[in-house]
Parts: C-alpha cells; structure tokens; sequence
C-alpha cells in the first residue's frame, strides 16, 4: 500500500445543507452525480459528503485509498489483512463503475480501497476528480 490518502468523506445527515455549508465556505467546483455524494477536488485529494456514509457503516468518517487497477483493490485489503486489520467490505464490483472494498485498522477506521476509472492518479498519487 502506497503512503497515501486519496479521499476523505464525511457522512452527513443533510447533503444539500452539507454542501451549501462548504460552499458558503469558499469551496468551489462540486461534482454530485447523485443524490447521496458530493465531491470537492481538495489540492492533490479530494473530499467527498457522503448521506450516511451510504449505508457502509463507517463511524462518520471514511478515508480512502485509490489504486492503479482494479486487480490491486484485493491485493491492497489483503495486505492490510495480514496487518492485523480486518476487512470490512471485499472487493467487488461497483453501482458507480469502479472497484471497491474496505478495511478496517485495529481501531477501528474503516479505508475504502478503489480504482475508480473515471479518477486521474498521478504518479504521485494525487488524485483529480
């Protein structure tokens, strides 16, 4: 696993409030392709409102890692099984089109590991939405 975050999300009750909140904020350039997530690009990462974090149980919060393929979602969450973390979610398939899975550290913070193709990762690891 990369030393990286690619995406913080917060589960929101109030998606459209949460998102009239950050825009009074400043924040620019959302893109919500539904009515549960919204996402702002956030320098090399991007922050998404997610309403009830989608149903996937995340304590409030959710971070994530982004991968290169869709073969190194498994690969990343069997990593971090061996860790000592535990998985929360396997890989599979997607509603949005990607690939996707999460585990959850010894504390109990739960990382989604993705390959979104419809998400630019640099060589760096940043991500543009």
């Amino acid at each position: 696993m990369e030393q990286r975050i690619s995406l913080v999300t917060l589960g929101v009750a109030d998606l459209g409030r949460a998102r009239s909140f950050y825009e009074a904020l400043g924040w620019r350039g959302a893109q919500q392709p539904d009515d549960e997530v919204c996402f702002f690009q956030a320098g090399g990462i991007a922050f998404a409102l997610w309403t009830a974090l989608g149903g996937h149980g995340a304590p409030g919060i959710e971070l994530a890692h982004n991968v290169r393929s869709p073969q190194q979602v498994g690969a990343v969450l069997a990593e971090a099984e061996r860790a000592g973390g535990t998985i929360v979610r396997p890989a599979g398939h997607a509603d949005w089109g990607g690939t996707t899975g999460a585990f959850a550290d010894p504390d109990g913070y739960v990382w989604e590991v993705a390959h979104n193709p419809d998400w630019v990762l640099g060589d760096d690891g940043s991500v543009t939405i």
